[in-house]
């Protein structure tokens, strides 16, 4: 544990006016934490089926402010981006998360376009980045933070788009927790938080899908 954390968790205690947990209170945490035990799940998206979960999600999205288009296949994903922007007068460029999921994108079919694959820096207007999950109970995307998906793409530029495919959306946070646990081969400690916020206004995709989704933009696609 860092002295830094020491210090906040002996802040917290001594405003509590007590010391370090017993022994046997603290194994009983972390018990809990090497469990991984579910919270309640809402029946509502967990009975769904996929195309159940991606209508809901989308619904969920887009009563806040959320906007949602879908493509039929992921060649058709530079175009439907090269549309969007031109419809709200967005400059035609964008800087892309350097993820390999999103190699398979032809931006060479919109020449027009340019692409810049990195981070995202202060006079960036639009990015673009992969999407981890989405959670059809309560519209939100879950946004996985890495070299290939640095976090300044989430928040910095004023669009965000979010590529997401309909495989990937789940029921709830818990099976989004799982596919983070997964993701990360985490079995006995737990997850670092994501970004995961809901949205507030922009659009993103859903697999064949873009919705609109995440707090630090004005919009995302």
């Amino acid at each position: 544990m860092s002295a830094a954390r020491d210090d906040i968790l002996g802040g917290i205690r001594r405003a509590l006016r007590r010391g370090p947990l017993p022994a046997d209170k603290t194994a009983e945490l972390v018990e809990r934490v090497v469990a991984h035990r579910r919270n309640l799940v809402p029946a509502r998206a967990a009975a769904l089926d996929r195309a159940g979960r991606v209508d809901l999600f989308v619904t969920m999205a887009e009563e806040v402010q959320t906007t949602v288009a879908r493509v039929s296949s992921e060649a058709d994903i530079a175009a439907e981006v090269a549309r969007y922007l031109a419809a709200e007068n967005l400059p035609a460029e964008l800087v892309a998360a350097p993820d390999p999921s999103l190699d398979a994108i032809p931006w060479d079919t919109r020449p027009l376009l340019h692409i810049r694959r990195g981070r995202a820096a202060a006079e960036d207007a639009v990015s673009l980045t992969p999407c981890l999950a989405a959670v059809a109970e309560t519209g939100t995307l879950m946004l996985a933070s890495g070299v290939g998906t640095p976090t300044t793409l989430n928040f910095l530029p004023d669009t965000h788009i979010v590529v997401l495919h309909a495989g990937q959306v789940v029921a709830s946070y818990e099976d989004g927790w799982d596919l983070i646990r997964a993701r990360a081969g985490l079995s006995s400690n737990p997850p670092p938080p994501p970004p995961s916020p809901p949205p507030l206004a922009g659009e993103g995709r859903v697999g064949a899908k873009w919705g609109l989704a995440t707090r630090g933009p004005c919009r995302a696609r």
